[in-house]
């Protein structure tokens, strides 16, 4: 194992376990839940990280910050939610500085989608964490603005891409709700503003015109 990955897995279990301390009665102990986290040697880690531990806690809330080029967009991540496990890979990735300097590939602003994806190192749904796991939903999920959920290329695909609604999604209840926007809707705006470079997918699908960039993450 390489030291520097080593010592980033063990940030993660720490920092995960931190965050609930003073949440919980230590008598009870904190709820959890299993999580698979599955290799995909076929598609490998675009950047050298570790999966997230099997075990995901199932209370409370954290923060996470995405430091755009546009300017700081703060997630209320929701482990009491339907997908802690999804919680739990949002924050080890963003831990292990997977998110920094990354690109976000898709904007859309249609009568049917308006999503900001990101998470994907190369292009739109290609460079993910070398795994995946199952989706966390139950058939009620609903994508209003503010939302944060999974993007996934199919049923049990997720990985390391998200999307955060800025206007509306109807879209099936097939991708995981992770939390919800809480500070920085205004910078969404302002990308979505800038315009979107038309591709086949339609006139208002495609590369942000002006590039949109993660330029750091952390938790808080």
């Amino acid at each position: 194992m390489h030291p520097r990955w080593g010592a980033a897995l063990a940030i993660t279990v720490l920092s995960l376990s931190g965050l609930v301390a003073g949440t919980v009665p230590a008598s009870a102990g904190p709820p959890v839940v299993s999580c698979t986290f599955t290799p995909t040697p076929e598609n490998p880690a675009a950047r050298p990280v570790l999966q997230p531990p099997p075990v995901a806690l199932g209370v409370g809330t954290m923060d996470v910050t995405f430091q755009f080029n546009y300017g700081p967009v703060t997630i209320r991540l929701n482990r009491a939610g339907a997908a802690p496990c999804g919680v739990q890979n949002m924050a080890s990735l963003v831990l292990q500085r997977f998110y920094d300097q990354n690109q976000c590939w898709r904007l859309t602003d249609s009568a049917r989608l308006g999503v900001l994806q990101c998470g994907d190192i190369y292009e739109v749904e290609k460079g993910g964490p070398g795994y995946q796991f199952p989706d966390e939903v139950d058939g009620t999920e609903t994508y209003e603005r503010g939302t944060v959920a999974m993007g996934n290329q199919g049923p049990g695909t997720n990985g390391s891409e998200f999307f955060i609604v800025h206007s509306f999604a109807h879209i099936p209840a097939n991708y995981s709700v992770l939390g919800q926007v809480v500070s920085g809707m205004d910078v969404l705006d302002r990308m979505v503003a800038a315009g979107i470079t038309p591709t086949e997918r339609g006139p208002l699908d495609g590369l942000p015109a002006q590039p949109v960039v993660i330029t750091s993450a952390h938790l808080g």
